[in-house]
């Protein structure tokens, strides 16, 4: 793909589409999980927000978008919060398994929690949620980042650790 294919700045969107199906993704997980009390829903809403956090924390502050539209509509909000950061840290930084545990769990909770839920109390509605979860968590999400913003994206040509993990570039 040529240099002239990629955003400097994502059209805007691309992040509130990705933000959206984010938010609807921890909604439908929170209603999924709302079985086992409101508090565990509350939970799971608030583990969501960190997860989010810490990705702001950990890659958005050395990312080439910082302060710009990125694809997933981080690197705006990482420039309100946090000084730049070295890009240098952001190529270098190898992504392993145990990286990505906090981010599967996300999706692990509400599949686990409504599998429980669904055996102990049977419900077409839970099974349908956890299906839609399942579709727009995993497919979804990949399809919205390969086909919009992954293929677009500067960092990913100059060097991206999650890039790499997953098309496992060494």
């Amino acid at each position: 793909m040529s240099e002239n294919n990629l955003y400097e700045n994502f059209p805007i969107w691309i992040p509130i589409l990705i933000i959206f199906v984010s938010i609807i993704t921890y909604i439908i997980g929170a209603f999924i999980l709302i079985g086992f009390g409101i508090i565990f829903s509350i939970l799971y809403l608030i583990y969501c927000f960190f997860v989010e956090i810490f990705v702001v924390l950990r890659s958005c502050k050395h990312c080439y978008y910082y302060n710009k539209v990125c694809g997933f509509g981080k690197g705006k909000i990482a420039s309100l919060f946090l000084k730049k950061g070295d890009t240098k840290k952001f190529i270098d930084r190898k992504i392993t398994f145990s990286d990505l545990i906090p981010d599967f769990l996300v999706f692990i909770f509400p599949i686990i929690g409504g599998s429980i839920l669904s055996i102990l109390d049977f419900s077409f509605m839970r099974i349908g949620l956890i299906i839609l979860f399942a579709i727009i968590s995993f497919g979804g999400t990949a399809i919205i980042r390969g086909k919009l913003v992954c293929k677009y994206c500067k960092q990913s040509k100059i060097g991206c650790p999650a890039l790499q993990f997953f098309s496992r570039k060494k």
